[in-house]
């Protein structure tokens, strides 16, 4: 059965006059009259009663009509499915991410992601770094937002955003009195980490940061997570150092200061193994827009 043959005889059905339906499809009357004898022929049965002075639909025609128009919808939005997929504007996408690009990064991609390609759905999924990257390397997910640098081949990465540092204490802390800290101010204080087991290449650098101002700290534990670093230091048991975006949405009774470690960042990077699909390349097209590479 060709679309066509269905668009014609829609069309006749509405216009119930062969010379204004020949017109709105913009074919001559004769075409018109073989569309509509090709389909009754096909179906095998009759759609329209004519003679020369009217035209009706049968009954099997009435019945016909809504499923006819139906196939018809569907055979459009087909197409137009295809198209939008072949231009990477429809499908799923599966994101993953360190928990600290929650206050900002995050909110940011997909509030613009859903008004530029309302289309595209996606999959979030909340994971610390080496997780992240043996996910991509499976197959598991197409991106990840993860701690800058990584450990391993096979995971391409590009910097989106680079950090400095803050300390996190209770509000009541005599340190909160100071606008800006010193490693040095940090030697007496319990003080908590972000575990290497999460982000090993940030843990080192920092560590290698901290160890350059021989400072002897005082770690009281390395944690899976800043928000249960927050809650720790909240309660009063210590003091956190994490990135500026981490401490973006502080807990109660807690308040970061700026801490100088001679210029050292922690950086958040993007990460992909291949853009080998539309909806890949929409997307990374998408996060360079609104997260410009930035060098190593």
């Amino acid at each position: 059965m060709e679309l066509k043959h269905l668009r014609a005889f829609i069309v006749l059905a509405e216009e119930l006059h062969f010379g204004r339906a020949a017109q709105r499809l913009s074919i001559v009357q004769p075409a018109l009259s073989m569309q509509i004898k090709a389909l009754e022929e096909e179906l095998g049965v009759r759609l329209f009663d004519r003679d020369r002075h009217a035209v009706a639909l049968s009954e099997v025609g009435r019945i016909f009509l809504p499923e006819a128009r139906a196939a018809l919808h569907q055979s459009a939005r087909a197409v137009d499915i295809a198209k939008a997929s072949g231009r990477g504007e429809i499908g799923r996408i599966r994101i993953a991410f360190v928990s600290s690009v929650l206050p900002n990064v995050l909110p940011t991609l997909i509030r613009t992601l859903h008004v530029r390609f309302p289309r595209i759905e996606f999959e979030l999924k909340d994971l610390p770094t080496p997780d992240q990257l043996a996910g991509l390397r499976n197959g598991l997910f197409d991106f990840g937002l993860v701690r800058l640098p990584i450990l391993g081949a096979g995971i391409r990465t590009q910097v989106i955003l680079r950090e400095s540092f803050v300390v996190a204490l209770p509000a009541d802390h005599a340190l909160a009195a100071r606008a800006v800290l010193q490693p040095a101010d940090l030697a007496e204080a319990p003080l908590f980490l972000l575990a290497r087991r999460y982000a090993p290449g940030f843990y080192n650098e920092l560590v290698a940061a901290l160890d350059r101002h021989a400072v002897a700290l005082q770690i009281a534990a390395e944690l899976g997570e800043f928000t249960t670093m927050l809650a720790l230091v909240s309660a009063g048991f210590g003091v956190g150092l994490l990135p500026s975006e981490a401490a973006l949405a502080l807990p109660p009774k807690v308040v970061a200061r700026p801490l100088e470690l001679g210029g050292h960042r922690a950086a958040i990077g993007l990460a992909w193994t291949e853009l080998d699909t539309p909806i890949k390349n929409t997307v990374f097209g998408l996060l360079q827009e609104l997260f410009p590479a930035r060098p190593r």
